[in-house]
């Protein structure tokens, strides 16, 4: 079954020096924008992973016996910074979908844009996570997903363009299996696909039944942010300090603000 679509949704993949949402890089993206007329646009780019400074940053052989990409197969790559203003205007207006992509793919993603000083607005865009899906109806791995829905072997798993088109190949096959359970809906979908309703990507902050914002980590963990901003008015310094991802502090710094918190920002 096609996709039922309102707006281009954007299937992606990344290949990443490891993953931690905070401090490691892309270096590899493949996309598949898919347009509400059926029409398809792909495209694979390697990144050349760099900091701040623009100074190389190394692929981990770790990472590399993973998605088989070496420093030298980047070297002479563009950075992130480099095709962020382009791959921003490409993806404007776009609802995102990937295979664990609300937990992974979606917040380094954001991550990088914020450090190429690009500050991207997702806040209307919706997010089908397809291993979501998959999970809470079969529980299986990507590979083993395209074998049971598709039929098929996964070739060249770990490589972002066989990853990508799996997973769009995946969901077309799951709204087919289950129409008693499944609306060809992108909101349907996100909101099916959905495990925590987070403020932020990487899914410190979140919001209760009741839609409060509570703290997802550490000793305060349950409670909400209002709360721990009236006992510990230096919390929100304290995450500015930390190496949390750019786009949780920027949800601190929101909540600090709604809160009327007085800190230092």
């Amino acid at each position: 079954m096609k996709l039922n679509l309102t707006r281009p949704i954007v299937f992606f993949d990344l290949e990443t020096t490891g993953v931690d949402v905070a401090t490691d890089h892309i270096v590899e993206l493949c996309y598949i924008k898919v347009l509400p007329n059926g029409n398809e646009e792909s495209k694979t780019m390697r990144i050349r992973p760099a900091d701040q400074n623009g100074q190389t940053v190394h692929i981990p052989e770790a990472s590399t016996a993973v998605h088989g990409i070496k420093d030298e197969d980047v070297a002479d790559c563009p950075t992130f910074r480099e095709i962020a203003p382009e791959l921003a205007k490409t993806f404007e207006d776009c609802d995102f979908a990937g295979f664990n992509s609300n937990k992974f793919d979606v917040p380094l993603l954001v991550e990088e844009f914020l450090r190429a000083g690009i500050n991207i607005d997702l806040s209307n865009r919706r997010f089908v996570d397809v291993q979501n899906i998959y999970h809470k109806l079969e529980r299986r791995t990507l590979s083993a997903a395209y074998q049971f829905y598709c039929g098929k072997d996964l070739e060249n798993a770990h490589s972002a363009d066989a990853d990508t088109r799996a997973t769009l190949e995946v969901l077309e096959a799951q709204l087919d299996r289950y129409p008693d359970d499944l609306q060809n809906s992108v909101d349907f979908l996100a909101e099916f696909s959905a495990m925590n309703r987070n403020v932020d990507f990487a899914g410190r902050v979140v919001r209760d039944e009741n839609g409060v914002e509570i703290i997802n980590f550490g000793k305060y963990k349950g409670m909400s942010v209002q709360e721990v901003l009236r006992r510990e008015p230096g919390y929100v310094n304290w995450v500015l300090q930390g190496s949390f991802a750019l786009n949780t502090k920027q949800v601190f710094q929101r909540l600090a603000l709604k809160y009327k918190f007085q800190g230092k920002l």
